[in-house]
């Protein structure tokens, strides 16, 4: 299905020996030979991380829980999907030593998420790829290259087959905040002395995504820098832009107190939909309007089709991004939403993941009985939140690493892969 992107768009604890380090990244460069399972992987075997893959220095809120198996093992099966993602979508075919996130399924070639994913991915399995900071250097190399036309310290948000920006050159705010994101997570892994400075590039981008992409009276993320007072999308945003551990981590690198601010109206707008529209779900719509005064969702197209109001290809995403700040943050307010999320899911499929379906009215009536790993794998994000559901959460592991990687559906498999990171233990928050 093509979607519409870009502006229409038990916890670990301390470091993994070497052992189980190499057998999570078999395959891999910098794992080859014998490893004694009680020597540590150094900094240098694996490319030079701070916070190598498979580490699990990074703890996790209380009461989280971890598919069954061996870390070893769960970590493995990330690895063979991250594989099976990079070579399906990574590319280099531009030159200028840029590496773009190829988006088959997407309007465009490259679109911002993609490269924002991109970005995000290879700076958290840095130590499983040896080669991870050659290729983030070139997504930034690329994302330094294709400017916002309105704001040049964002990224432009589509570009066709020969990499050049297209449909008005503008932004979308969805790939913004993971490329910032991820520029803070490759200044903790790397540092920013080497070709870039990737604190300040990441400041640069948090700045302009406050200044172009957030509405500055409700004090939610606007759909992209092209959205302003004068015109109709400006008191409206879309849930899957909602990433609360990205506004954390920005607060924390700004020193700016407006991201608390930011980060509490969305939290806000979370509960409030869940609590007036699917107090039996905890779904949220594609898009909010009427964000001026009380957002509610949209009531039919506004932006992308009929189901800009439902639970559909853009709030998909929405347990995934909900569950990682309450697995990362232990913050209340994404606990309870991400628990509500969790708790109608593994009821509604009785447990059963391939009962999934991909769309549905904030009710929970589905209006389409298809199946995603873009719907389905984030709703193990939301099950590793609570501890009474480590059946349903092996349910749907099963269901993730059973699912290969589709070359034709870069979206689908990017939310796999992000969502298996965060279920792991291997996600991180700079």
């Amino acid at each position: 299905m093509l979607r519409r992107i870009g502006h229409g768009s038990g916890v670990g604890r301390g470091a993994v020996t070497g052992a189980a380090v190499c057998a999570a990244v078999a395959g891999l460069a910098g794992c080859g030979g014998q490893a004694s399972a009680a020597r540590p992987v150094s900094a240098n075997e694996q490319g030079g991380a701070a916070r190598p893959f498979g580490a699990h220095a990074f703890r996790y809120a209380a009461g989280t829980i971890r598919p069954s198996g061996s870390q070893a093992a769960i970590d493995k099966a990330v690895v063979a999907v991250y594989q099976k993602w990079k070579k399906s979508f990574l590319q280099s075919k531009c030159g200028n030593g840029w590496y773009q996130v190829y988006s088959p399924d997407a309007d465009h070639p490259y679109v911002a998420e993609a490269q924002g994913y991109g970005m995000v991915v290879t700076a958290l399995m840095a130590g499983a790829d040896t080669d991870a900071r050659k290729i983030f250097d070139g997504l930034v190399k690329y994302m330094l290259a294709h400017p916002s036309v309105n704001n040049r310290d964002l990224l432009a948000a589509e570009q066709n087959a020969g990499c050049k920006s297209v449909d008005g050159s503008d932004s979308a705010t969805d790939g913004d905040m993971d490329v910032a994101y991820g520029l803070l997570l490759a200044d903790k892994q790397w540092g920013s002395s080497g070709t870039y400075d990737y604190k300040q590039l990441a400041v640069k981008h948090i700045n302009a995504i406050k200044k172009s992409e957030t509405n500055p009276t409700s004090h939610l993320l606007l759909l992209g820098d092209w959205s302003d007072s004068g015109e109709s999308h400006y008191w409206m945003s879309r849930s899957s832009d909602w990433m609360v551990d990205h506004f954390r981590a920005f607060r924390k690198a700004t020193g700016d107190a407006s991201w608390d601010t930011i980060r509490s109206a969305h939290q806000k707008v979370i509960t409030d939909l869940q609590d007036k529209y699917a107090s039996k779900t905890g779904l949220l719509p594609d898009f909010v309007v009427n964000t001026k005064t009380a957002a509610k969702p949209a009531s039919g197209q506004v932006l992308e089709d009929p189901h800009d109001g439902d639970y559909n290809w853009n709030a998909c995403r929405d347990p995934w991004r909900i569950g990682t700040d309450a697995l990362t943050s232990g913050d209340a307010a994404s606990l309870a939403s991400a628990r509500k999320l969790n708790t109608w899911i593994k009821s509604a499929t009785g447990g059963d993941p391939g009962k999934i379906y991909t769309g549905y009215k904030l009710s929970g009536t589905p209006f389409d009985k298809g199946s995603d790993m873009a719907f389905t794998a984030p709703f193990a994000v939301t099950a590793a939140t609570d501890p009474g559901s480590k059946a349903w959460l092996d349910a749907l592991w099963g269901e993730l690493t059973a699912t290969p990687v589709d070359p034709k559906l870069y979206y689908g498999a990017s939310v796999q892969l992000q969502s298996m990171i965060v279920v792991s233990g291997n996600y991180w928050t700079p």
